[in-house]
């Protein structure tokens, strides 16, 4: 088995992650009736957003608290990281989506466009630290 030495940047980034997923998390699936009201969006998609937070915040934080993870093939990119940078991405382009679907009003429109912006700078955080991580030398 093959793996990666997770760099500085990439655990601080992905305990960082984790942290902004667990309390958004809380947030959402504590008060999703009040949140969807004000930002005018559906219930079941805030409550869903909140629900999903909570394991992803658990996983993500595992994950930087590992200072090796396992390396899939040959490319030192194919870890368990590299699809959370790809989950992030993802999150990103449904926000954009939600905006195109749903008439949030001026507060739902910022606080989508403020969280997806947080969560591409995270992606692009971990990309960065991922690229930086090494691989292990296991004889």
């Amino acid at each position: 088995m093959r793996f990666v030495v997770s760099s500085p940047l990439l655990r601080n980034v992905l305990i960082v992650d984790a942290a902004f997923s667990a309390a958004s998390g809380v947030m959402l699936a504590a008060t999703a009736t009040p949140i969807a009201s004000l930002a005018g969006l559906p219930h079941s998609l805030v409550l869903g957003a909140g629900i999903f937070l909570l394991p992803y915040a658990l996983f993500v934080g595992t994950l930087g608290l590992c200072t090796m993870v396992v390396q899939y093939g040959t490319d030192k990119l194919l870890t368990l990281v590299w699809f959370v940078v790809a989950g992030n991405a993802l999150w990103v382009a449904e926000s954009l989506v939600t905006l195109a679907q749903t008439s949030p009003t001026a507060f739902g429109l910022a606080a989508i466009i403020a969280q997806a912006t947080v969560v591409a700078a995270i992606a692009a955080g971990q990309a960065i630290g991922l690229r930086q991580s090494q691989v292990a030398r296991v004889a």
